[in-house]
């Protein structure tokens, strides 16, 4: 059990008392970040190895998006979608001109941003391919993560996420990740579209066997079905790509990203597609409040430069190779396997290592951060702008933790 002192014994247990016990976090209490770093409301400083799940990629209040914030805060905040603002149609125009794909459609979360889609998703089905009013289908894959609203969770594997909040929307189909026979025997006249995570991220950094996504997407264009891609953890430089589906050569018909799209600072996710899919959006058929504001766009306007003006994608390939390689080198009795891309790892533990917060819990006592998932695994996913200093410090922690066990 990691200790905790005085200022943060009462901070934890004002949070215990007054707030839903809906997470399970390690006891720090956090109040400042610079770059891959956090400091305790004590003045411990830890290397970040969460990066907030891959939504500070630009590491921790990045000095030009912080400018950006302020300087827009002090301007003009949020217009609603009733009126138009001079941040929206830029950010718009970058996210074509970075990504290839023809519009977006802006929200705040992840999870709307997936929910966008599937209404794309049902809204074409019935559009284009004549599916049955209230029949449209969508194949999903077990161990997905793409958010926590009813909808989502109802296509859930996860029984934690999924029991005690039914009934669920209809209408989705599992498929076992990675199998494209399985795919194939699910799909129907009354298909729309397949929705995967080209790694995920929530499942401890899985990815799919080589060829999976390209298979994936050469049988959606010959059924005439849409592919889109959950790029909200793995996308944006996470993986040593842009996008992860980069890796399979492929583009799909739409990518749902969030998280690092604003750097951390503020709540921004998007709905990427081609003219064929977003035309099915009309005045009133979807929307939001906050979904595009001034705001949210000089943010995601500078978090993206951030991205290239500092060569992040390349930074997480080349050092993402070199974390992975040094994982899997570790020599203890403790790892099952090591799954890496980019600068993303899962590092899973036998049974018998006794779950991988112990392991967790020791890291944070000597100044580095991450989390299990699954009981089983421990993600790694620092901030793009470590350097391999940095990087080589948290991984001779990581190897000695792992090492005494």
């Amino acid at each position: 059990m990691s200790t905790t002192t005085k200022q943060s014994a009462v901070l934890i247990q004002q949070e215990s008392e007054f707030g839903a016990h809906n997470y399970h976090p390690l006891d720090v209490v956090l109040c400042r970040g610079e770059g891959p770093y956090l400091w305790d409301v004590d003045g411990k400083r830890y290397m970040d190895f969460l990066a907030a799940y891959s939504a500070v990629n630009q590491g921790h209040n990045h000095p030009k998006i912080v400018e950006a914030l302020v300087k827009q805060a002090n301007t003009l905040a949020l217009t609603s979608r009733a009126f138009r603002n001079d941040k929206f149609p830029p950010l718009l125009v970058k996210l074509n001109q970075m990504t290839g794909f023809d519009k977006a459609l802006l929200m705040n979360s992840g999870a709307e941003a997936v929910e966008t889609a599937i209404k794309a998703a049902r809204k074409w089905g019935y559009d284009h391919k004549n599916i049955e009013e209230g029949k449209a289908e969508i194949i999903v894959m077990d161990g997905n993560f793409h958010g926590r609203t009813t909808t989502i969770i109802g296509f859930s594997t996860d029984d934690t996420t999924v029991k005690g909040f039914g009934p669920f929307s209809p209408g989705f189909h599992i498929a076992e990740f990675g199998n494209l026979e399985a795919v194939k025997s699910l799909i129907n006249e009354n298909t729309c579209a397949i929705l995967v995570e080209p790694v995920q991220g929530e499942g401890g950094v899985v990815i799919p066997p080589k060829g999976f996504l390209k298979e994936l997407r050469a049988l959606t264009e010959r059924e005439d079905i849409l592919m889109f891609c959950d790029e909200i953890q793995s996308g944006l430089g996470r993986t040593g790509k842009m996008f992860a589906f980069e890796h399979e050569g492929i583009r799909p018909d739409g990518v749902t990203v969030g998280k690092a799209l604003s750097g951390g600072v503020y709540p921004v996710s998007a709905f990427l597609a081609n003219e064929k899919v977003m035309k099915v959006f009309t005045p009133g058929t979807h929307g939001s409040t906050y979904g595009g504001n001034p705001l949210a766009c000089a943010v995601a306007n500078a978090a993206l430069d951030v991205l290239v003006d500092e060569d992040l994608v390349n930074q997480s390939a080349t050092l993402g190779e070199y974390m992975t390689d040094r994982l899997r080198k570790i020599d203890s009795p403790h790892i099952k396997e090591v799954r890496g891309l980019g600068l993303w790892a899962g590092v899973e533990l036998h049974e018998s290592a006794g779950g991988a917060r112990r392991f967790c819990e020791r890291l944070q006592e000597e100044g580095m951060l991450c989390k299990e998932t699954h009981t089983h695994t421990i993600r790694l996913a620092p901030p793009l702008v470590v350097t391999k200093e940095q990087l080589d410090w948290a991984l001779d922690l990581f190897e000695r933790v792992l090492k005494e066990g």
